[in-house]
């Protein structure tokens, strides 16, 4: 895999290779990877389920409006 990166991105992570917070430039692309995939998945999972809530109550006052309307 292949990723580009802007040169000040670099130059911080050898900061954090030099300081030995990592072993090297990967391993720290992995770990940040990890981190934005264990914060974000909650978020989006969340945001699924509001979606379905929403959904499932437009089906709801469609139904009501449709039951009240032909009445």
């Amino acid at each position: 895999m292949t990723i580009r990166l802007p040169a000040n991105f670099l130059r911080e992570l050898d900061v954090l290779v030099a300081a030995g917070d990592f072993s090297s430039r990967s391993e720290a692309i992995r770990a940040a990877v990890r981190n934005l995939i264990y914060e974000r998945i909650p978020m989006v999972l969340e945001a699924r389920k509001k979606i379905s809530e929403a959904k499932l109550a437009l089906a709801e006052m469609e139904s009501v409006e449709e039951e009240y309307l032909n009445k």
